[in-house]
């Protein structure tokens, strides 16, 4: 990468005169546009497209008769970059409440801490448990009065509490939806192929997680923004729970696409 040789006069003037703040002209430009202006590829490299750093993921819950299963994947993605593999997306919020995230994680983080923090102040205010409606719905207000600000949220919020087990969507328009299951990411599409075909509200732990796990494997194998760990959490009546962590290319040769010639 060159420097641009008219403007690289001003920027170290600007360095020599310290801090100035911009120009009335460039007060309301990208900090990315100034950059580009300031820098130029050089002549051979100038046909590599510019990079969209799009972000990719899959996550699921679904509610059983005796608690509420999640799992996701653990891949971080910047458009063709792998960021991370080992990103938790489940997020414990309070000692029987648990979140996912899809979208930017760092909105998602920050604002599910948020939200333990809020219902951890309920619970001390009312002297009992905050309920799963309760919280989806600080969550979504929460939400709702940042919209149109840039967040990017895709959750899930899930658990169990004095009505039994519940799963609210929300996302960063303020939308919430209750829901017996849900999944949400780049690669949900393919992880509903599954659930729709396998879930039942009265299937065992052991067969919940299988299918938790099963449709997370076809969703990374189809979706490249997905991939890496498949981790599995349940909630109940007592808490929460981490039920598994595998690496999605334990379960290739058992559940792999099977590939026939009629």
């Amino acid at each position: 990468m060159l420097m641009n040789p008219s403007r690289m006069e001003e920027t170290l003037d600007a360095l020599d005169d310290g801090f100035k703040f911009p120009q009335e002209e460039e007060a309301d430009m990208n900090p990315g546009e100034i950059i580009e202006d300031v820098f130029v590829m050089p002549r051979e490299v100038s046909a590599i497209p510019k990079m969209h750093f799009k972000k990719g993921t899959t996550t699921l819950g679904f509610r059983i008769k005796s608690g509420v299963v999640f799992a996701a994947d653990s891949r971080a993605s910047m458009g063709q970059y792998v960021s991370s593999a080992t990103v938790q997306k489940i997020i414990p919020i309070t000692d029987r409440l648990v979140g996912t995230m899809a979208g930017g994680a760092a909105d998602c983080q920050f604002w599910h801490r948020v939200l333990g923090k809020e219902c951890r102040l309920w619970e001390l205010r009312n002297k009992e448990q905050i309920t799963v409606a309760a919280a989806s719905k600080m969550l979504g207000n929460i939400t709702y009065n940042y919209r149109h600000m840039g967040l990017s949220m895709g959750t899930m919020v899930g658990g169990v509490d004095k009505h039994g087990s519940a799963l609210y969507y929300v996302d960063d328009d303020g939308s919430r939806i209750k829901g017996d299951k849900f999944s949400v990411g780049s690669g949900c599409i393919y992880a509903y192929s599954v659930l729709d075909q396998g879930y039942d509200e009265n299937l065992s732990k052991e067969q919940a997680f299988e299918l938790a796990r099963r449709a997370i494997f076809h969703a990374t194998h189809r979706d490249a923004g997905s991939g890496s760990i498949i981790n599995v959490y349940y909630t109940d009546e007592k808490g929460w729970y981490r039920i598994s962590s595998n690496d999605m290319m334990e379960f290739y040769e058992q559940w792999k696409p099977a590939h026939r010639l009629e």
